[in-house]
Order: structure tokens, then sequence, then C-alpha cells
């Protein structure tokens, strides 16, 4: 059998302008990895390594985790800067087939969940903020009506134009970024010379154990998550042999810098016995820091770090299934373009609509965790690409991945740690075992509808 062509393609042509720049770019990186991770993991994970020292270690791993994601996502994508991303990444690395399960789970599952759990913590927040408590009735149902306005919103910003979904993302990037500084700011300037800080003994005794190391590392991958999503866009970045690796590994950096910060500010004023049962541990210290109007602008934060999140998620996304039905792997008329936008409507619309159903049926957590589960795969098979496309001839990335082959081999261990722990859970294996088949599901799929390429 004759080896694919791996020259470098183009897909802009194909009806999607160039039209992001460097730093819409690196905003979308950001944008789509600042969630609500770093306002409500730290409890969680506190609560698994109660010490300092282990609490800051975890999160500079996972964060180096996702930059060897991140490194080696670099190299593929400057050689294949096309629409979709990781459909394109997986359909050049390992065949059309891998390429279209990627395309049947972001379709069925990853997308929409994703969609879904971003969109419920937004909407919780506005609640909050307005005065009211979203885990009681009714509040709580309205607070699902609220997220689907939210998706319903985010996604008529997507369809008008390009610019202004990432112009909705810059600025609540901007805002989120800059909250962040914010309370780092005030916690360190104001509460660290109240408290002294929080951090000896950095390592108490108990407060490590790998078993526990392993499932916090679990829900700091969870709060990194999304530093690929840019590469969804890579059809539409300008220059992307040389911009995409540069938001890719630019923004990711940006993100463990402030992580790491927020969590040394965190334990500037509360000890880690407060941080572990600090389910908004962000507006516990702002409180401690401003008292009420922290807590308001905490929310606030949150609100805008969430919903610029949801606008990046519908930014990116669509173009998987845009590209799937460019490719003659979904129905033709999901890749039809906005005759005045300039934008893939349809696969917006899409996208949007199963987000809605999923945001008002199932609960955040089983939103979150299905989307991790479905995506982790593709994660792996994405970045493990590099090693079937350094294998070919003619293969000329114009970026290479630094120290490879170690680089990409440590972020697949990160995703066999999450994949492992959501296996070994036996809370969660009949819900895991049920995404698995949604899946595998796209097989006979792809077996029966669609059309063979030679």
């Amino acid at each position: 059998m004759a080896e694919p062509d791996l020259s470098p393609r183009d897909e802009s042509s194909r009806g999607l302008p160039r039209r992001i720049g460097l730093w819409s770019a690196v905003a979308v990186c950001i944008g789509s990895t600042i969630g609500s991770g770093i306002f409500r993991s730290p409890a969680g994970i506190a609560d698994k390594i109660p010490g300092p020292l282990p609490l800051l270690m975890i999160w500079t791993v996972g964060g180096l985790f996702a930059l060897c994601g991140a490194l080696t996502l670099s190299e593929v994508a400057s050689y294949l800067p096309n629409t979709g991303g990781f459909y394109a990444f997986l359909r050049e690395g390992w065949g059309r087939i891998y390429a279209f399960l990627f395309g049947w789970g972001q379709l069925t599952i990853v997308r929409a969940a994703a969609l879904g759990a971003i969109a419920i913590t937004f909407a919780e927040y506005f609640m909050r903020v307005i005065g009211f408590d979203p885990s009681v009735a009714p509040y709580d149902q309205y607070a699902r009506y609220v997220a689907a306005g939210a998706i319903a919103l985010t996604a008529a910003f997507n369809i008008v134009g390009v610019r202004w979904g990432t112009t909705i993302t810059n600025i609540t990037t901007v805002a989120k970024f800059g909250g962040l500084l914010f309370i780092i700011g005030a916690a360190l300037s104001l509460g660290l010379p109240a408290t002294g800080g929080n951090y000896t003994p950095m390592v108490p005794e108990g407060s490590f154990a790998w078993g526990s190391a392993g499932l916090a590392l679990v829900s700091v991958l969870w709060a990194y998550d999304g530093w690929g999503d840019v590469s969804y866009v890579a059809g539409e970045v300008k220059d992307p042999q040389r911009n995409l690796p540069r938001a890719l590994i630019g923004g990711t950096l940006a993100v463990i810098t402030i992580y790491v910060l927020a969590n040394l500010a965190y334990l500037a004023v509360l000890p880690v016995e407060k941080i572990r049962v600090s389910k908004l541990v962000a507006a516990d210290v702002a409180e401690v820091v401003l008292g009420r109007p922290g807590v308001i602008f905490v929310s606030v934060t949150v609100m805008l770090s969430t919903f610029g999140t949801l606008s990046a998620v519908l930014l990116t996304s669509p173009r998987v299934l845009f590209a799937m039905a460019d490719d003659g792997m979904l129905f033709k008329p999901v890749a039809a373009v906005h005759p005045r936008f300039k934008t893939p409507y349809v696969a917006i619309s899409l996208v949007a609509t199963l987000g809605l159903v999923y945001v008002l049926f199932l609960t955040f957590e089983k939103l979150a965790d299905t989307f991790v589960i479905a995506m982790l795969p593709f994660y792996a098979l994405g970045v493990a690409a590099v090693y079937r496309l350094r294998a070919r001839p003619g293969y000329v990335p114009k970026f290479r991945t630094p120290g490879y082959p170690v680089v990409p081999a440590i972020f697949l261990l990160s995703v066999v740690i999450l994949l492992g722990n959501a296996l070994a859970d036996t809370g969660s294996r009949a819900w895991t075992a049920g995404i698995f088949a949604v899946l595998l599901a796209g097989i006979p799929i792809y077996m029966i509808f669609v059309p063979k390429k030679s």
C-alpha cells in the first residue's frame, strides 16, 4: 500500500480564510484552558496531598505534562496547519477511521459534554451574583435555563463572525487572567504580611502518598485541559507554521505560571487545612483580604472565565465537524460556510444544539467526567502521531519537539494515569464503559456509511 501524501496541506482555501492572528491564537489557548478548574479543584487536590510543598509540586508536574503535550503538538500542527486540529493529525498519522472516530466522539459526546459543564458553572455563579442559591429548587432548574441561554448566545457570536468569537475570547481571557493576577497580588501584598504565609511545615507527616498523589494529578490535569483546542482553528490562523507553535507553547506556559502563582497566593492567606474544605478557595481568599466585595469580584471573574471558555469551545470545536464534512466523512451540509459571515454556521449550530440537550439533562459531575474520559484516547493518539509521522519520508516540519522522543512519552504517561484512574474507579466504571461503547459504535457506522478513498 502506498504511503499517504505527507506534504503540508493548506485547507483554508476551502472557505475559511486565515483571520486569526498570533495574540488571538494565544488567547484561544489560554481561554480554552482557564475555566473553572483553578477555582474549584484546589480543595480536592489539597485534601489528597495536604502539604504545601506536595501541593505546589503536583500543580507544577501537571503543568509539565501539559507542556510536553503542547511541545509535541506544536510540531505536528506546524506541519499540518489544517482546520480540525486533532482530526487532521489522526487522519495523517493513523488513518481515516481514527480521524472519523475522533469526530464521532466530538459529535456525540465530547463537545456537548464540555459545553454543558462550562455553561452550568457559568450559570451557577450568575445565580449567586444576583442573590439566589442554585443548589435549591427552583433555582437549580433556572440555572440550567441560564446555561442553555449562554450556549445559544455564544453560538450566535461565533456564527456572526470569527472576529466576534475571537473578540469575546480575547476580552474574557484578559479579564480572567487579570482577575487571577489581582487575586494573587492582593493575597501576596496584603494577606502574606498579615499571616506570614502558611508554607511550613512544607511536608507535614502524612501529607504525601503515591496513590493519593496520582488521584490529585487527575484533578490537576483536568484543570490544565484545553491547551490543544487552538489546533482546531489551525486552518484560520495567520502564518500557522510560526504562530501555532508560539500560541500553543506561550499559552501553556502562561497558564502554568498563573496556576502555580495562584496556589502560592492561596497558601499565603489560608492554611492547607482550610483549603481542603474550601469549595471556592479564591472567593475565601478574597473575602479574608478584601471582605464581601472580594467575594463578588471573584464570582464575576469566574463568570467571565467560564463565559470566555464557552465562547472558545464554540469557536474551536465546530471546526472538527466542518473538516469531517469537507473530507466526506459527515453530511456535506455540515461543511457549509455562511455566505456573509464566512463561518461554519451549520457545524456551530449542531454543536450548540447538542450542548443544549446535554446541559438540560445531565449534572455537572457527569458532564465533566464524560468529557475527560471520552477525550483521553484521542489526546494520546494525537500526540503519538508524531512518532508515526517522523518515521515517514518527506516529513519536514517547521518546528521540532525539543527532547524528542522523551517529551511525547511523558505526556502519554499522564494520559495513562488519567485513563487508569477512570477504569479503576468502581463507582464510575459502568459510566466509563458506556462512554467507550458509544465511541466504539462509530466503527460499524464508519464501515457502512463512510465512502472509502484510495
